[in-house]
């Protein structure tokens, strides 16, 4: 058994390694380049995310689809994510991740575009999209589908549905388990296990307009609770706040080593590290978030595509970049922190830098942990529930629903780590069909992104018909 998690955690190490970040960042640059810097309309894009459109077809509205799609990428990653590319990378790696979250915005506005542009109907009338989608659609020439483009939609698809039971379910409910059990030590880990379950299917079971409703709810309130908390804490360390954004710099740039060579340091841990974990944390060019908001209410591809890509905005540029300078600034104003030896893991590193605060620390980083995990396994039932549907037809959602709540139980009593390594390896293999299919039609993206955006023209509607499904 040894052997086969050594050699799961190789495959991981290799296929998240050099030649991924080089994919994923790549793609970053070029389609920024591509859309003329399409993150300059940000302002627009989120006055458009709280903006109703109401006479669009989709079933849920532009927002809904928004914070379900963040109620996804918000998540654990954010918090120990942050702390795990800092122990590893080095102060630097915040600055790292934060600038992939600044060039993934524009991935992920080319891969919502692609993902509504292509959006099919089902028989009830709900809408349905991602990357299998564009993949099936934007290659079929009278009524012929090539198989190299079948093969690109079904290859996303499984490792879509394979990574949702892992990194949305078993992982998720583990982290909720772990951060539970260690500030209440009696708590049997199959109680926790069996309230996850009672809470996720009393939402997922609804379908996306239950799930939707909840994450409107639930998401804006708990990042803005999380950030309000951040900036307590930032507040309290002030006098170490500009030392931490200095030393972030300097070590992105130099092989500065920090908190006495304890934590990574050079300019290529941190470049690793901190796009590795950023890549991670927003999900831009895995084609997650796109699943969902192909289900909005938009009356062109573009204005919901500038209001998904505000989701990488406020998951790392936001998020992420709070985390790192709390986490840089409480260890500076606590150096022990870091020299107690004790410091192993990212969980163990974001522990001990929001206790060290008093009164607040802890409580900010339990209730976060608790309503990230959760908001996270809903989310990706959604995203599960589109591949499975695409894969095997109506049919197989419920027991697909079934299963993945088993799944939460399961981690939440003990499966986590290993099934936490498998889905890296499938979010990694999810996301090269989509990065493909994303730049063959980078150019198509970008001439009908000079007419929406740049042209002005956000307010036409697309009147381009939507096929429908037959039923299956």
């Amino acid at each position: 058994m040894d052997a086969v998690i050594d050699a799961i955690n190789s495959i991981d190490a290799f296929v998240w390694g050099p030649p991924m970040i080089a994919l994923l960042l790549g793609s970053h640059l070029f389609l920024t380049f591509r859309t003329k810097f399409i993150q300059r309309k940000l302002p627009t894009a989120i006055k458009l995310s709280v903006t109703p459109d109401p006479d669009a077809p989709g079933d849920i509205s532009q927002f809904g689809a928004l914070t379900t799609a963040l109620s996804a990428t918000i998540g654990t990653g954010n918090i120990v994510g942050v702390g795990t590319a800092i122990l590893a990378g080095g102060p630097g790696a915040v600055l790292w991740m934060w600038l992939t979250g600044v060039f993934g915005i524009a991935t992920k506005y080319c891969e919502t575009y692609a993902a509504v542009k292509y959006r099919v109907e089902d028989h009830n009338g709900n809408m349905l999209g991602g990357a299998m989608y564009a993949w099936k659609r934007a290659f079929t020439k009278d009524g012929k589908t090539p198989w190299w483009a079948m093969l690109g939609a079904g290859a996303f698809a499984v490792f879509t549905a394979i990574a949702s039971f892992g990194i949305g379910s078993a992982v998720q409910s583990s982290a909720m388990t772990s951060i539970i059990v260690s500030n209440a030590p009696g708590v049997p880990t199959w109680g926790i296990g069996l309230a996850v379950v009672i809470m996720v299917s009393l939402v997922i079971f609804g379908g996306i307009k239950s799930i939707s409703r909840v994450c409107e709810k639930l998401v804006p309130f708990m990042a803005i609770a999380y950030a309000w908390g951040c900036i307590v804490i930032i507040g309290l360390n002030w006098q170490y706040v500009w030392p931490a954004i200095c030393l972030i710099f300097e070590c992105a740039f130099t092989p500065k080593a920090a908190f006495g060579g304890a934590v990574g340091s050079g300019l290529m841990l941190a470049l690793q590290f901190g796009c590795a974990r950023g890549l991670f944390s927003n999900e831009s060019g895995l084609g997650s978030a796109p699943i969902v908001a192909s289900a909005a209410a938009t009356r062109n591809p573009a204005r919901q595509a500038l209001v998904s890509m505000t989701g990488t905005f406020w998951d790392t540029v936001v998020i992420c970049a709070l985390t790192g300078i709390v986490l840089v600034s409480s260890m500076l104003a606590n150096p022990e922190i870091m020299e107690q030896g004790l410091i192993t893991a990212g969980a163990d590193l974001t522990s001990a830098a929001f206790a060290s605060i008093p009164f607040v620390g802890t409580p900010i980083l339990v209730i976060g942990m608790i309503l990230f995990a959760y908001s996270t396994i809903l989310g990706w039932s959604y995203y599960g529930n589109r591949v499975i549907t695409y894969l095997f037809g109506k049919r197989a959602i419920r027991p697909y629903q079934v299963i993945y709540v088993a799944v939460a139980f399961l981690g939440a009593v003990g499966i986590g780590d290993l099934v936490w390594t498998v889905s890296d390896i499938a979010n990694a293999f999810m996301a090269v069909p989509n990065i493909i299919v994303v730049l063959l039609l980078s150019g198509l993206i970008a001439r009908e992104t000079k007419h929406y955006v740049w042209d002005r023209n956000l307010d036409e509607v697309d009147e381009t018909p939507i096929p429908k499904l037959e039923s299956k």
